[in-house]
C-alpha cells in the first residue's frame, strides 16, 4: 500500500508513530510522513531545525519526511500551545498540498494524540489524492481538555465538540486506543466507524547503544528505584507522587526516579528542593535507545494520571513499554490502564490521585522477593506478546487501512 502517514510529532521526538512507519516500510509498504518541526516535550526546536520554513529529509535513510513550519510550543503557556496547535493546521493546509504534489496514495493516517485540530490539514489531502482517510485517536477531545484544564468554559468546550464532529465526518474509520474510547466516540460519530486498534511497542534491541550517566546507573543498581518514564506535564498526577515522595522520605532504598521533561518539571524542581526531598530524583530525559538499560535496572516502574474520567478511559502508551520491559507495575490511575496491569498480573494498581494507597503498593512491591517481582515481569511480558506486539499489530492496522473502501466493517 501507499500510506500517507500525518502527524504533527515524529522522529527525532519520541513517539510510538516512529516505529509504526519503519515498521510498515519493512512489510513492504510505502510510507510518506507529513508532520512539523520537532519540539516536544521541551517546547524548542531541535539542533538541527528551524521554525520557519519547509523542510524535507529521510527517517532511517529510507522513509520520505515532508516537515511544515510551525510556532513552537515553548513552555506550553495556553497562548504559545494554541499558536503551536493552530500553526500546525494552516501550514499543512497551506504546505503540504504543494509539498506531496504528483504523488499517489491508497490511504492517510492521522496519529492524533493531543491536538486532534492536527487531522484538519489532512482532510484536503483525502480530496486532493482520492485516498481514504484514518484517524487513530489517543485522546478524547474535548474531554481530554478538560480535564488537563486547559479549557473550562463550557461553550467552548461545545464548540469543540462540534469540531470534533466535523473532523470524524470526514474519517472513513476511526481507530482507538482503548476499547472504552468506543462509546465517547460514538456521541460524535457513527458508531460503525470504529475500530478498536490499541498501542504497540517495538521491542528490538536499539541499533545504537546510548550510554546514561554512572550516577544514574550506580543510583539504579543500589537503590530500590521506582521509575516513571515520559511526559511531566498536567495530566501525571504530578502531585500526588511528591506527596508519595514525602511519605517515603524516611526509607533509606526506596527512591522515586521520575525520567523524562514536560511543562512541570520546572515546578517538580521547586517541590523537590523545597520539600528537601533527596529521594525524588530528576536525572531529565534521555533518548529512546537509552530507555532499555533504565528499565532493566529498575525495581518497579510507575504510570500515574490525574482522577478524570477521560483519564480512566485512556491506557497510556507507558503501559506497553512497560509490560515489554518485564518489570514490576505501579500503577496509579483509574480505569482502562488499570485494568490492563491487573488483568496482565504485572503489577499493583491504586486509585488515581490516592497517595497512601500508593505509597503502599511501593512498599508491597519492595517487600517481595526478587523471584516474585521477576514473576510480576514475566507475566507483563507475556501479556505484551500476546496483545500488543509491533509486528502483527502492525500487519492489523495495514488491514484496517486496505478495508476502508468496505463499507459495514465489523468493529472488533
Amino acid at each position: 500500500m501507499r500510506i500517507l502517514m500525518l502527524s504533527q510529532y515524529f522522529w527525532p521526538e519520541s513517539f510510538i508513530i516512529n516505529d509504526i512507519a519503519r515498521t510498515l516500510d519493512e512489510q513492504g509498504h510505502t510510507v510518506v510522513v507529513a508532520t512539523g518541526k520537532p519540539n516536544y516535550p521541551d517546547g524548542k526546536v531541535f539542533d538541527g531545525y528551524r521554525a520557519w520554513g519547509t523542510q524535507r529529509e529521510r527517517y532511517l535513510g529510507k522513509i520520505e519526511v515532508l516537515r511544515v513550519p510551525l510556532w513552537p510550543r515553548g513552555e506550553s503557556d495556553g497562548r504559545n500551545l494554541i499558536l503551536n496547535y493552530l500553526s500546525f493546521v494552516a501550514s499543512g493546509l497551506l504546505c503540504l498540498p504543494w509539498m506531496l504534489r504528483g504523488r499517489e496514495f491508497d490511504a492517510i493516517l492521522v496519529f492524533a494524540p493531543s491536538p486532534i485540530t492536527q487531522a484538519i490539514a489532512a482532510i484536503p489531502l483525502k480530496w486532493l489524492k482520492k485516498a481514504k482517510l484514518a484517524l487513530w485517536l489517543q485522546d478524547l477531545w474535548p474531554e481530554s481538555l478538560s480535564a488537563t484544564g486547559f479549557v473550562k468554559n463550557p461553550r467552548l468546550l461545545k464548540t469543540v465538540g462540534w469540531m470534533v464532529r466535523a473532523i470524524y465526518r470526514h474519517c472513513d474509520t476511526l481507530l482507538v486506543q482503548s476499547r472504552a474510547f468506543v462509546e465517547p466516540v460514538a456521541r460524535y460519530a457513527a458508531r460503525e466507524k470504529i475500530q478498536y486498534y490499541p498501542n504497540s511497542m517495538d521491542v528490538r534491541a536499539p541499533s545504537a547503544v546510548v550510554s546514561i550517566p554512572d550516577s544514574l546507573r550506580e543510583l539504579l543498581d543500589s537503590h530500590f528505584c521506582v521509575v516513571f518514564a515520559g511526559n511531566l506535564g498536567k495530566a501525571q498526577a504530578l502531585e500526588t507522587i511528591v506527596q508519595a515522595a514525602t511519605h517515603l522520605r524516611n526509607d533509606p532504598q526506596i527512591r522515586l526516579v521520575l525520567i523524562g521533561s514536560g511543562s512541570r518539571l520546572a515546578w517538580l524542581k521547586s517541590q523537590q528542593q523545597a520539600l528537601g526531598l533527596d529521594n525524588l530524583v530528576l536525572p531529565g530525559r534521555f533518548p529512546m535507545e537509552a530507555m532499555p538499560q533504565i528499565f532493566e535496572r529498575s525495581s518497579a516502574l510507575l504510570v500515574s494520571l490525574n482522577d478524570e474520567e477521560a483519564f480512566a478511559q485512556t491506557i497510556p502508551s507507558k503501559i506497553q513499554a512497560y509490560l515489554a520491559a518485564g518489570r514490576p507495575i505501579v500503577a496509579c490511575l483509574n480505569g482502562e490502564g488499570a485494568r490492563v496491569v491487573c488483568e496482565a498480573r504485572a503489577g499493583l494498581a491504586s486509585p488515581a490521585e490516592q497517595v497512601q494507597p500508593l505509597v503502599a503498593n511501593i512498599r508491597r512491591i519492595q517487600a517481595l522477593g526478587a523471584a516474585e517481582r521477576a514473576a510480576m515481569g514475566a507475566s507483563g511480558r507475556a501479556y505484551f506478546d500476546a496483545n500488543f506486539e509491533m509486528g502483527r499489530q502492525v500487519k492489523i492496522l495495514a488491514g484496517h487501512l486496505a478495508r476502508m473502501s468496505v463499507t459495514g466493517v465489523r468493529m472488533i
